[in-house]
């Protein structure tokens, strides 16, 4: 079978293995397609003919899919979605925004900002659907692994754009119904400490510990910001966690000031190109004014 240098598979090409791919019959295929089965493989026919090699193998038990059938139906389905997000776009009134929005950011933000906020934009925009992505790794916006970037950092990347929201103030925590009776107990190193030391070494909190308190060691290392807080309210040791975080948390009792030392700055990003898209720019507008700091 020699193809045709000229051949060009079209939309209805790929709707057809896709609909022989699913069913594993004519019968079926034509059924799904809305045409008699001798259509379906009259219309296979020209397809193989023009590719110049079998898509099918074919037996009592039906029709078996070739590794290039299966790649075509894959391609298929990605143009059968696209057509069913068209046709729903083009169904909205003019105020309604649908669709989905990637965000990256840690589960410290997540928790303790973007997801209350985006459960009262959700109210307003019920047919929005959110992936939300965390990780202390900046997923990358360039290749559109994400839509939106909510990170702590005094250096966002020069090719995003976004909003400066304000300092993270951190300082350090203790549970209130532990048995620590204030800062000289944390001074006198009387008190087991919890801190992502391996998971950040980096972070400012582990660079001022190490700073002030070069002696301690953590009894607990964990891997996020969160995990730190979480721990701390159960009684297990002393911490730094972000302001943000431990006011919604009663138990947590505050052993510091403000440590200075610590702090960082939280942005709100997105790629140039992106920022244009209705349900992108609906979500970033809404984040831009509901995350507070204070």
């Amino acid at each position: 079978m020699i193809a045709s240098t000229q051949y060009k598979l079209s939309a209805a090409d790929l709707e057809t293995v896709l609909a022989l791919v699913r069913s594993g019959t004519l019968a079926e295929a034509g059924e799904r397609l809305a045409v008699d089965a001798s259509t379906v493989f009259r219309s296979l026919q020209r397809i193989e003919r023009g590719l110049g090699q079998l898509l099918f193998t074919r037996s009592r038990a039906g029709y078996q899919a070739s590794e290039l059938a299966q790649s075509l139906a894959e391609h298929a389905e990605r143009l059968e979605a696209a057509l069913e997000a068209a046709r729903s776009a083009a169904q909205l009134r003019a105020e309604e925004v649908s669709g989905t929005v990637r965000i990256t950011t840690t589960d410290t933000i997540l928790h303790g900002l973007v997801a209350p906020a985006l459960n009262e934009l959700r109210t307003r925009h019920p047919l929005l659907g959110f992936e939300l992505h965390t990780g202390n790794e900046l997923a990358s916006l360039t290749r559109r692994d994400a839509d939106i970037a909510v990170r702590a950092t005094k250096r966002p990347p020069q090719h995003l754009v976004g909003k400066h929201l304000g300092p993270i103030r951190v300082a350090l925590f203790a549970a209130k119904q532990g048995d620590l009776t204030g800062y000289t107990d944390v001074e006198a190193g009387q008190v087991p400490w919890v801190a992502p030391d391996d998971a950040l070494p980096e972070h400012p909190s582990v660079l001022w510990r190490k700073k002030h308190f070069p002696k301690v060691a953590p009894t607990y290392r964990v891997n996020s910001i969160l995990t730190v807080m979480e721990l701390i309210g159960l009684g297990l040791g002393v911490g730094i966690v972000p302001l943000f975080l431990a006011k919604s948390q009663p138990n947590l009792v505050q052993l510091t000031e403000v440590l200075d030392e610590c702090q960082t700055e939280l942005w709100l990003l997105t790629h140039p190109e992106s920022r244009h898209l209705r349900r992108v720019s609906t979500v970033y507008g809404h984040l831009s004014q509901a995350l507070s700091l204070d």
